[in-house]
């Protein structure tokens, strides 16, 4: 066994963004015969594999050549108990809820259910190559402290909380303000900080939350320090019209946050397709970042997301998978979707492959305050690893045999990698998902 002082010396292909290439040029890292040294669960050292062997002669190699290791991957907003919806096509947003993700979400009241469902969900998590995830919880208490404890058992990194409703939902899921603010404390006293777990206030989205459960959720951020917060905004043109006409007094849908101090740092807002300049400005100043989730976007029809806009503006921007309205659990495959979609947007921006690998790490510790803490393999950061390596006689094995420069590889990874393609999945250091599918 390595000793975790000596520490252990990935070699591969190395790839990671540790600055942002939407701002900066060249901000794409790669090392060809890349090694990455990990000691006591940090990065110790990235760069070329000759170099770090040379300075850390007693550092056990492990060789890996023929494939690639990128940082964790991140996820800034998925649903757990929708994992069992995926594949409801042909409906928009509300209806897909009513008919859909409501009523699957009511069967989280039974315990041992939610306890199976969490298990199969972070696993499908650690299997894709997803190290971070911003998590819906449940609307039971039970239930989402499941996710917590499953979550806790699979060594990844998971934000989450209660999800928090009164109205304009099926009935068995909604809550008093009372009984929110109750079960959310204690769920912040259980798991907030333990281990790798933090906690995420999260009210469904404005159309099902009364002003009394919005002033619970300010008060629950207020009162705790280090709490994330996650929500849905402007997704669909029918729930816009329905939060306006429920919030007379919001200026938008942003507004109806604003006034509860929902907004700022730590704060995650799902979709955002349909924004208004206003809110674009005062996004980007307040610091709030949007989960852009192309895949839910385009399955539901809620159409197409602006993300020239939000850059310009000066808007965070990350990538979610929104399972179970969005289509799969791949973080890689997310970030083609929005590559594919932004070709055919009005305006839309011409992505790189430094740029998706950007949106699908660090811009998801970012939006979660842990860019000091992982989304690269920058000395001293948590040692997130994803060892992509596909199987023989597959698609993108055949690929990677003539592609002829890194960034052409980073791209087919992007393009062709599924989680079959993903070997080894490390957080902080330590082994979470080992696959073992081999074609020939």
């Amino acid at each position: 066994m390595t000793s975790p002082e000596r520490g252990d010396l990935l070699r591969a292909t190395l790839f990671h963004t540790p600055r942002n290439p939407f701002l900066e040029d060249r901000a794409l890292v790669c090392h060809e015969d890349g090694g990455l040294l990990i000691r006591n669960g940090r990065i110790a050292a990235s760069g070329d594999f000759e170099t770090i062997r040379t300075a850390n002669p007693e550092a056990t190699p492990t060789d890996l050549r023929g494939g690639f290791l990128l940082p964790g991957l991140i996820d800034t907003h998925v649903h757990f108990p929708q994992l069992r919806v995926l594949g409801g096509l042909g409906r928009s947003l509300l209806d897909w809820l009513d008919a859909c993700a409501l009523p699957e979400e009511a069967r989280m009241s039974d315990e041992s259910h939610a306890r199976r469902i969490a298990k199969g969900f972070v696993h499908a998590l650690a299997s894709h190559g997803t190290t971070t995830a911003l998590v819906f919880g449940a609307h039971f208490a039970a239930a989402t402290a499941a996710l917590f404890e499953a979550g806790r058992a699979s060594g990844l990194r998971i934000a989450s909380g209660l999800v928090m409703s009164d109205r304009r939902l099926h009935p068995e899921l909604h809550q008093t303000p009372e009984a929110a603010y109750r079960d959310s404390s204690e769920l912040i006293r259980c798991f907030h900080g333990r281990g790798r777990l933090l906690y995420a206030v999260t009210p469904r989205f404005a159309l099902s939350a009364s002003e009394a459960m919005l002033e619970v959720c300010q008060t629950l951020l207020k009162e705790h320090d280090g709490l994330r917060c996650q929500t849905h905004l402007n997704e669909n043109p029918q729930e816009i019209a329905e939060v306006a006409r429920l919030f007379p007094w919001a200026s938008d849908y942003l507004a109806v946050y604003e006034r509860y101090g929902l907004g700022g740092r730590g704060a995650v807002m799902a979709h955002n397709v349909h924004p208004t300049a206003s809110e674009l400005d005062r996004l980007a100043s307040g610091g709030t970042t949007i989960a852009h989730c192309p895949c839910s976007n385009a399955a539901l029809g809620s159409g197409l997301f602006a993300l020239k806009r939000h850059l310009k503006a000066g808007v965070r921007v990350a990538l979610g998978t929104d399972v179970g309205g969005g289509t799969g659990f791949g973080m890689l495959k997310e970030a083609l979707q929005a590559y594919l979609l932004q070709r055919i947007a009005p305006e839309g921006a011409l992505l790189d492959a430094a740029q998706m690998l950007y949106l699908a790490t660090r811009a998801g510790a970012e939006a979660l305050g842990l860019e000091n803490e992982t989304g690269d393999f920058e000395t001293g950061k948590a040692a997130d690893v994803v060892y992509i390596r596909p199987p023989e006689n597959t698609p993108l094995a055949a690929v990677l045999e003539r592609v002829e420069t890194p960034e052409q590889a980073l791209a087919a990874i992007f393009t062709l990698a599924g989680s079959e393609s993903v070997r080894e999945v490390r957080v902080e250091g330590s082994i979470v998902y080992k696959g073992s599918v081999v074609y020939k």
